[in-house]
């Protein structure tokens, strides 16, 4: 009898094939060939001049990679004045830059929590918050999406330590969290809040200041923010934001960050060249949200069923799974790439084309965008607009 530790590997992956669930790299050139709706380079600065310039010079001053964990030799003094400037855009305290967004999340919620503790955790938030929830050994409360009293309901149930955590705008319709309500909740249960502003930076807020700014929370007592690097800054990393004692907390506890090598100087040096351009042209985060309420406002004049964006997602329904991915496809044959989002990847079942809305998109390729989608998807279309299914 053979030995075949992984044969179980081939049925898990005929059994993908027949639900239509195969994903696939697919390595990009550097140089683009199709129109792009599925980056997360929400204000167009992963290419821009001045932000890779910065990339470049850090990367030329403190070498190539960071060389070791933060609390070994990872930590630069350039860290240190992202940290900072970080901080004092956002609006907190402190802030803790981290390799990336995903490892920010695991960080605050491990450190934050622990068995005798509750986290109450939306049902849309990312996957790096249920993995981050899982890690924390404490009980988790999963509530319905977007809810406070849901929330208020289940910190009421706990007597010990509990931190509710949210995404401020999810990531698969674009909607945004009722910040001011869930603040509110974790107020009256002397709970934290834990908001991951990934994809509020540099798109809500005074001149792309984030959700929590905009909803004046940013620096509130009881209050902590994580966000990426990744997206509107057009780098790679991510951060907790908080107060100075949490931040301290982390680096003396949490895992991803002790243990884990620094984020890449040239990383470094273009999240921290972004941002002052971001400070010196606030007008981007503007023009991304504007560009997301023309694609919403097109599309669903054109009868397709597209959620009405809060931030910079616009998110457009599939008859089904297998049908998303032909619409990829078929916008991706025509010249237009755009995310495609499916389960296990959302958790309503329900799956749609997720477009990103680029402040440096021209008029001329958002109707080349919006052509393309009508012209590709799948028939019938449906003639409801907003929020709801087909």
């Amino acid at each position: 009898m053979s030995y075949a530790p992984f044969d179980w590997i081939d049925d898990e992956a005929r059994r993908r094939a027949e639900a239509g669930l195969v994903r696939t790299l697919r390595p990009r050139p550097a140089e683009a060939e199709l129109l792009d709706l599925a980056s997360n380079d929400y204000l167009g600065l992963s290419r821009n001049p001045e932000v890779t310039a910065a990339a470049a010079e850090a990367a030329r001053t403190w070498g190539a990679g960071a060389t070791g964990s933060r609390l070994v030799t990872g930590s630069t003094a350039l860290h240190a004045e992202l940290e900072r400037e970080l901080a004092g855009f956002c609006g907190f305290e402190a802030a803790l830059v981290f390799s990336s967004g995903y490892a920010a999340n695991l960080a605050a919620l491990t450190a934050l929590t622990g068995r005798d503790s509750l986290i109450v955790s939306d049902a849309g938030n990312h996957a790096s918050i249920v993995d981050g929830c899982r890690l924390s050994r404490a009980a988790t409360a999963v509530v319905p999406h977007a809810d406070p009293e849901a929330v208020r309901k289940a910190l009421q149930a706990h007597a010990g330590r509990a931190l509710a955590v949210t995404d401020s705008v999810f990531s698969v319709d674009g909607d945004a969290a009722p910040l001011a309500g869930l603040a509110e909740v974790c107020r009256d249960a002397g709970a934290a809040l834990l908001v991951d502003d990934a994809h509020g930076l540099g798109v809500l807020g005074e001149g792309g200041r984030g959700a929590l700014a905009a909803a004046g929370l940013a620096g509130a007592e009881g209050v902590v923010a994580t966000l990426t690097l990744s997206k509107s800054l057009g780098s790679q990393g991510g951060a907790v934001l908080g107060p100075a004692r949490v931040m301290r907390h982390l680096v003396n506890t949490a895992r991803t960050f002790i243990f884990d090598t620094g984020l890449a100087p040239a990383a470094a040096g273009a999240a921290l060249g972004a941002l002052r351009l971001l400070r010196r042209e606030p007008g981007r985060a503007a023009r991304a949200g504007a560009v997301a309420v023309e694609l919403h406002g097109r599309l669903t004049a054109a009868g397709l069923t597209a959620v009405r964006p809060d931030a910079a997602v616009v998110s457009v329904r599939a008859p089904s799974a297998e049908s998303a991915v032909r619409w990829a496809a078929d916008c991706r044959t025509a010249g237009l790439a755009v995310g495609c989002f499916r389960p296990p990847s959302v958790p309503d079942g329900i799956s749609r084309l997720r477009l990103t809305a680029r402040a440096d998109l021209t008029q001329d390729q958002i109707e080349a965008a919006v052509r393309t989608l009508v012209a590709t998807a799948p028939r019938p279309v449906s003639r409801q607009g907003g929020r709801e299914a087909p």
